[in-house]
């Protein structure tokens, strides 16, 4: 397992956590409680960038974690997989999803989320507690539900990151089964059958 590469400038708290092949770059700050996951893929932090207290930012081989220079992810930020560019600022309790691209100069705001696969053009905002969708980006109030189901039920998340049937009735055994093998990442680890 790779270990983390972090820029002599940068400053870690005590009581982050940084696993895998997590690099930090120079005058970024991991403040206490962040905690940043590279499950056999790579987590790149980019210079100046701020990733505040319980942010959980999580790679896989298959979905590596790219932010850019002068970000600001706020507190409970939680990011899988996703390219998010510079200046962008991810608002306290936002989420992004794997395959996400989150352009330049972008803000999530507070609670707003950014789906799976979905590109948000430079200079979007996602208002306060919004949903983001799709390629190009459609967004929902939450009241929108039925609307926002619509779209991105075709993003098929359960098929796209983890390669299992939705319309299965065994999805979630057969989801978390997976899930519970790609995290196996430390070879020192015994697996249990």
């Amino acid at each position: 397992m790779s270990t983390p590469r972090i820029n002599p400038l940068a400053r870690i708290a005590s009581t982050a956590v940084l696993e895998g092949d997590v690099r930090v770059g120079a005058h970024a700050r991991i403040l206490h409680g962040a905690i940043l996951c590279a499950y056999d893929g790579v987590i790149e932090v980019g210079a100046h960038t701020i990733v505040m207290e319980q942010a959980v930012l999580r790679a896989s081989a298959r979905f590596p974690l790219t932010i850019g220079d002068h970000c600001l992810v706020g507190p409970h930020v939680s990011v899988s997989g996703a390219e998010i560019g510079s200046e962008v600022f991810l608002a306290t309790g936002a989420a992004v999803f794997p395959a996400a691209v989150v352009g330049r100069r972008s803000e999530v705001r507070i609670n707003g989320v950014v789906q799976l696969r979905t590109v948000l053009a430079e200079g979007t905002t996602v208002p306060i507690g919004w949903i983001a969708v799709g390629n190009p980006t459609q967004l929902f109030s939450p009241e929108r539900h039925d609307e926002l189901w619509a779209v991105q039920r075709e993003l098929d998340f359960p098929g796209f990151v983890f390669g299992v049937d939705r319309e299965d009735p065994d999805v979630m055994v057969r989801l978390t089964e997976r899930y519970a093998d790609a995290l196996l990442t430390d070879p020192r680890s015994t697996r249990r059958e």
